[in-house]
């Protein structure tokens, strides 16, 4: 009976492949694998709004000792795509049971981790993340699973967790232990009942039953037997561990794997709720990393071969040693599963160009819309997580599309413009200029921080008039008046801001904006905001929210450092949330998006503010402004390199470089300098400290940087910043006393993860890119 159904089943497969317009290619494409030696055979099952559009053997099963036929009903050692068909869906279940978090540290679960005593998250281990290496030593040889385990638990990290991708076996050896303790079962037992008999994979396990030998791929030739394994695991950590491990061990075919993948395309169907799915297949990297992988799931990293090049970001997947491959596009819900025994009979060969080619023909033929991101994708998207691809280099801001629409929303109205010396048109025209030019009346300025030139660097900006056309200039920075008065406003009948921001919660132009909103909304005055980019880019997110006892011109609204925002976003979010009810209007820039750095917008960079002097010090800003309010610490004010270095008298240069060299810092490296600012507490003098170079801005995470800082200044030199004096900058109460007590910067930075998580929720309804 069981092959009679499997007869049905290969001609049902077979009519829909006459169907699918791709299998010609397709079947070219693996026969060219195998005749050019590049895999013995393969199974291809291609599956498409819930059918199997193409499933196909290819070439030999096996090559030695002797040639044995593949068969569409083979089984694999899938290797490590064991990691996302066991381990994870495991980890699945235990989540939805309310048995696992995910921001857990591993030690909740696993409390003899590194003493006891580490920050790493099962997100981390998650998303490799996690500092570890990528596999145990098997010299010397040892044996047995709860070696292994023990192994894993005393392994040190190599790099603090959420700042390097380490590809690690480690990570899913200790996930499958975290299984067996939380479950009660062995990984293997635990995943069979909850997994594989609710989809009827039946074929699916560790250890294979010797009755299925024959039809089992054999992988490599065992050196010491001169005999390919078969039946028994490839991976030697996991067949050191008994065959049983987080990691390796699963034994599985084409069909069964293609029930798992239809599940998940149809967003977990009767196993699991889509909002779990959603959660473990979305983008879970740190936010301010390059490479993009879901909780188990790779989604855009170096891994990504098998997504090719059309399906999009978005869409997720998995590759195996062996020469297995899994990629679901829940957009199209399309899959592609591809097994080969590569290593068979021995190894050493690079799947990716084939894995690559197969996915960019299906997604071809499919009609799949690779260049734009699914709905899911965008939605995360909206809470942060998005890279620039291309630049740009057509950016038009607020003011341009304003301009371009003649400044029709102006007209008739007696304009208050609130600006400065990076008010400018993509031409370089000022804003003053531009709007009168087109008849708008402009009838008072106002000046932020700096002056409306950008050139005070001073606690007080006095009042002025505009030399080109003698407007009176209002200063909103002058002894401590940081609001409009009625007599201000008193021939104004709506307010337009429109300047450069720096991109952190402590440049005080945002507050510039808020305070002009708050009273706007108060004399019942038309508000608008000619939106600009933020310039180190919507994307990135990072640093404490503000407590709500710390508000001060320097931090006016519940962001954390790093916001990832616009002053537009800034303002639709302050006005909804405080209830202020203004009559607020932003007028959206034109080709911006959030993983836009300023220097992909084709905008020419205007110093926003007189030691705001470049894109990397803007970028180093979050971080190194931390500690400025510190009364003996230079962060080079008054130097050609402000916010790019800093020094006092009490620092030795070379000793703080190593200390920060040696925590591996993401995206950045660090050497001793010295240099004699003209400004701030050593003017006039030379100093010792050390000077930060951004070598890769996508991995940067600035605030953690200025975390590693303020700790290795207080590891080297106990007493001599001020932390307190610096608490309106740093935002937080709780990470003050943190860094007073010599907390690792990476336990501080767990305590504010929750705080940032919640806020890129937040923040998703006012994101207007």
């Amino acid at each position: 009976m069981k092959l009679f159904w499997l007869a049905i089943s290969l001609v049902s497969a077979a009519a829909a492949q006459e169907t699918f317009p791709a299998s010609a290619t397709l079947d070219s494409v693996v026969d060219t694998a195998v005749r050019d030696g590049l895999i013995p055979g393969a199974v291809l099952v291609v599956g498409h709004e819930g059918k199997i559009v193409h499933r196909k053997a290819y070439g030999s099963r096996a090559l030695a000792p002797t040639r044995e036929a593949m068969t569409v009903d083979t089984i694999f050692d899938v290797a490590s795509l064991t990691k996302v068909t066991a381990t994870t869906p495991a980890l699945m279940k235990l989540f939805e049971e309310g048995k696992l978090r995910v921001n857990d540290p591993v030690t909740a679960y696993l409390p003899e981790f590194q003493g006891g005593h580490s920050d790493i998250t099962v997100r981390d281990l998650l998303t490799h993340f996690s500092g570890l290496r990528p596999d145990l030593d098997l010299v010397p040889t040892w044996s047995g699973y709860d070696t292994g385990i023990r192994r894993a638990l005393q392994e040190k990290s190599v790099s603090p967790p959420g700042t390097r991708f380490v590809y690690s076996d480690i990570n899913f050896e200790l996930l499958g232990e975290i299984v067996r303790r939380l479950s009660g079962k062995a990984l293997d037992v635990y995943a069979r009942e909850a997994v594989y008999a609710p989809l009827g994979m039946n074929e699916t396990g560790f250890h294979p039953a010797a009755s299925l030998r024959p039809r089992i791929a054999p992988t490599e030739i065992d050196a010491s037997t001169g005999q390919p394994l078969r039946g028994v695991v490839h991976d030697p950590t996991a067949r050191y561990m008994g065959g049983v491990a987080g990691h390796a061990g699963l034994f599985s075919t084409a069909g069964d794997l293609a029930k798992y993948a239809q599940m998940l395309a149809d967003n977990g169907g009767k196993l699991f709720s889509p909002p779990t799915v959603k959660k473990f297949t979305a983008p879970n990297s740190p936010p301010d990393q390059p490479i993009l992988r879901g909780l188990g799931w790779d989604i855009d990293s170096g891994f990504s071969a098998p997504r090719g090049e059309l399906f999009p970001i978005g869409s997720f997947g998995h590759t195996g040693f062996t020469g297995t491959s899994l990629w679901i596009d829940p957009g199209s819900k399309t899959y592609v599963i591809l097994l080969t025994n590569s290593v068979h009979p021995k190894g050493g060969k690079n799947l990716n160009p084939l894995r690559s080619k197969i996915a960019t023909v299906v997604a071809a033929a499919l009609g799949v819309a690779g260049n734009a991101s699914t709905p899911s994708y965008e939605t995360l998207t909206a809470a942060g997580i998005r890279r620039m691809s291309a630049p740009n280099h057509q950016v038009l801001t607020g003011l341009d599309v304003l301009a371009a629409e003649n400044f029709a929303a102006l007209r008739g109205k007696r304009i208050g413009l609130i600006t400065n010396h990076t008010g400018l048109d993509r031409d370089g025209k000022r804003n003053i200029d531009a709007m009168r030019a087109a008849g708008v009346q402009v009838t008072a300025l106002f000046s932020p921080e700096h002056g409306i030139a950008g050139k005070d660097d001073r606690p007080d900006v006095a009042d002025g008039k505009d030399a080109t056309t003698g407007l009176p200039i209002w200063s909103l920075y002058a002894n401590g008046r940081y609001r409009s008065t009625p007599a201000m406003l008193s021939g104004v009948d709506a307010l337009v801001f429109d300047m450069q921001d720096a991109g952190a919660r402590f440049y005080t132009y945002s507050c510039t904006l808020l305070s002009a909103l708050e009273e706007a909304a108060r004399t019942k005055k038309p508000f608008y905001v000619l939106d600009r980019p933020n310039p180190v880019t919507g994307v990135h997110v990072e640093g404490p929210v503000l407590d709500a006892d710390l508000h001060s011109f320097v931090g006016c609204a519940a962001l954390p450092v790093r916001h990832g925002l616009t002053l537009g976003e800034i303002a639709a979010m302050e006005n909804a949330e405080r209830k202020w009810g203004a009559d607020l209007h932003v007028i959206k820039m034109k080709n911006w998006q959030r993983g836009d750095w300023f220097d992909s917008t084709g905008l020419t960079w205007t110093d926003p503010s007189p030691n705001m002097r470049s894109l990397n010090a803007a970028a180093l800003y979050p971080g190194l402004a931390l500690l400025e309010a510190a009364p003996n610490y230079s962060v080079g004010r008054g130097t050609d390199a402000p916010f790019e270095q800093i020094g006092a008298d009490w620092i030795r240069g070379p000793e703080l470089a190593q200390f920060l060299n040696n925590w591996v810092l993401p995206g950045v490296r660090v050497y001793a300098t010295r240099f004699q600012p003209s400004a701030g507490p050593f003017a006039g003098k030379m100093i010792e400290g050390v000077r930060f170079v951004v070598v890769n801005r996508e991995q940067l995470n600035a605030a953690r940087v200025g975390l590693d800082l303020a700790y290795a200044l207080q590891r080297l030199y106990p007493g001599k910043i001020n932390f307190e004096a610096c608490r309106f900058l740093i935002g937080s109460r709780e990470v003050v006393e943190a860094l007073k007590s010599g907390v690792a910067p990476g336990q501080i930075e767990e305590r504010v993860r929750q705080q940032a998580q919640e806020y890129e929720q937040r923040r998703v309804p006012f994101l207007l890119y």
